[in-house]
């Protein structure tokens, strides 16, 4: 991946355009995955619903972009409907799967809603490839929610050997996607390879305590707002920067091994942060403390997860270049100049009113928990 005004871009040594479809491109992840593509000459469909808060805004942000008047196509539609899935997958050479229902709590609310968009909108999504585009490299987003709670996380990471734990609605449509995507490729022959996420952020995310947790903690220093935190905060991810994410992206595109195969993806142990520590870092940010509410722990909650990348690096030479506070940094000024724009952020209120409470979780001590996590 090369830069360009200080962006990444995804390199293009073709010299006809490449074709890709991106569903769900005007959300965090996927707009800023269409900007790459887009600087790197790359002809891209967004296919998305638009019902994701900030997905206008990111779309409107994406027809400013140089070249999107020629080579940005935008299709409205939804996953769940597989004659619009059909036509956005015609002739496609790369396809990137991201639309999904993406918290743990709107699963538990409507469990019917997240299996169609997650399940079968992946299943329909599969369909239309394998008859309409059935040589295009695809690539899904998963969850390291698929591995449940990780009672007793291993020292070196959370790898692909790990056994799936499927918890909660969305840990189970996201698992059981994934296992779809990776068994097309075994008995269809489609290039279809799976990322397993941790804790992706950067900008243009419009984050809430349900999901994007990372962003709207960094609203609410900017607005002064009160930050709501469940379980004791003492929680460790392994936090990703997106243009990491989008330098994976690329690098498992021009590998020719990683057809069918499943990859765990994020910062690794030296990216590891508790909620505290993130929070106590924006707080350095923005000069401001937190008025801290806490609320019981939450179903699916890892207590600890950091994702072992060893089978990443091995197949592609990836890993992440992008430190934390770096990359905090980047948010955050990204943050302060949306509000002091004075631009409206939607950000839908968490939903935890009827959700089913998770008694506490025992306090888990990695064997690395007297180190340093940086």
């Amino acid at each position: 991946m090369g830069q360009r005004n200080g962006r990444p871009s995804i390199a293009s040594n073709s010299p006809a355009p490449r074709r890709a479809l991106v569903t769900g491109g005007a959300g965090f992840i996927g707009c800023n995955l269409v900007a790459a593509l887009l600087r790197a000459g790359v002809e891209v469909t967004v296919f998305d619903n638009f019902s994701r808060a900030g997905s206008r805004r990111n779309l409107e942000w994406l027809r400013g972009l140089p070249g999107a008047r020629r080579r940005l196509r935008i299709l409205t539609g939804d996953v769940r409907r597989p004659d619009a899935l059909a036509e956005a997958c015609r002739d496609q050479q790369e396809i990137y799967h991201l639309a999904a229902q993406v918290a743990v709590t709107h699963s538990l609310l409507d469990p019917r809603l997240d299996f169609e968009v997650n399940l079968s909108g992946t299943f329909n999504l599969l369909e239309a490839a394998r008859h309409y585009a059935p040589g295009a490299f695809i690539l899904f987003t998963s969850t390291n929610k698929v591995y449940g709670a990780l009672q007793n996380p291993p020292e070196s990471g959370v790898d692909e050997r790990q056994p799936l734990d499927l918890h909660s609605p969305y840990g189970c449509s996201k698992g059981a996607a994934d296992q779809y995507v990776r068994d097309y490729s075994r008995v269809y022959g489609l290039r279809s390879v799976v990322l397993r996420m941790s804790c992706i952020y950067g900008p243009r995310q419009n984050g809430t305590e349900d999901q994007g947790w990372v962003a709207h903690f960094v609203f609410a220093a900017l607005r002064g707002e009160p930050i709501w935190i469940y379980g004791d905060g003492e929680q460790v991810r392994d936090l990703l920067y997106i243009d990491d994410l989008l330098a994976a992206m690329e690098a498992l595109r021009t590998c020719p091994s990683s057809p069918g195969q499943v990859f765990n993806t994020g910062g690794g142990r030296a990216q590891a942060r508790s909620v505290r520590q993130v929070l106590a870092a924006i707080e350095a940010l923005s000069g401001r403390k937190f008025v801290i509410r806490q609320g019981p722990w939450r179903v699916g909650d890892q207590r600890v997860y950091i994702s072992n990348t060893s089978k990443l690096r091995q197949f592609t030479g990836w890993q992440p270049k992008v430190g934390v506070e770096a990359g905090l940094d980047e948010l955050y000024r990204w943050a302060r100049d949306v509000v002091q724009r004075g631009e409206q952020v939607e950000r839908p209120e968490a939903q935890t009113k009827g959700l089913p409470a998770r008694p506490g979780l025992a306090p888990v001590k990695p064997a690395w928990a007297g180190e340093q996590v940086a």
